[in-house]
């Protein structure tokens, strides 16, 4: 068995009438992120994870942002073929570990249904999703309230590699 890190950094601009989603989960806020998708910031982090792990492209090779059969996509969808992706090169989902990076709203109240949704849509246990919540202690664009990022961790198992 073989074992592979992937990271994965996605950021989207706050903008007002839009819906807040981070990881699946619909989180009540005046303001919601700007983007193509549903712009989950969070669910966008954890794809682009899976994806490098197992040596693949990112998720705009498979949703460009100019294709109008995406506009809108729920980034769950995003995820799930991220990891059929990673599966199909012989990939196995260890664990996730996240974080998130806002001013507001609070996060925290809102982590447990994020795991189960995002644990829901890949496969695995609850226990395998790590999410953290953060601030920029009041820095740069984020700080100012004027966007939501997520960064995140994937270790996936599989086949040992060809020998070189």
């Amino acid at each position: 068995m073989s074992y592979r890190i992937g990271h994965g950094y996605d950021i989207h601009r706050l903008s007002p009438g839009r819906r807040l989603v981070l990881g699946g989960v619909h989180i009540p806020f005046d303001k919601g992120l700007e983007g193509h998708s549903d712009a989950d910031c969070l669910t966008h982090a954890i794809a682009d994870a899976i994806l490098g792990a197992a040596g693949l492209p990112d998720i705009g090779h498979y949703f460009p942002d100019d294709d109008p059969a995406t506009e809108g996509i729920d980034s769950r969808k995003i995820l799930e073929r991220a990891a059929r992706e990673a599966a199909g090169k012989g990939f196995r989902i260890e664990n996730i570990d996240t974080v998130v990076i806002a001013e507001e709203p609070m996060l925290g109240p809102h982590i447990p249904a994020m795991q189960q949704r995002l644990a829901t849509t890949l496969g695995i246990d609850t226990d395998a999703v790590g999410i953290k919540a953060t601030t920029n202690e009041k820095l740069g664009e984020i700080g100012r309230g004027e966007a939501i990022a997520a960064s995140a961790v994937c270790l996936l198992a599989g086949p040992e590699p060809a020998s070189r």
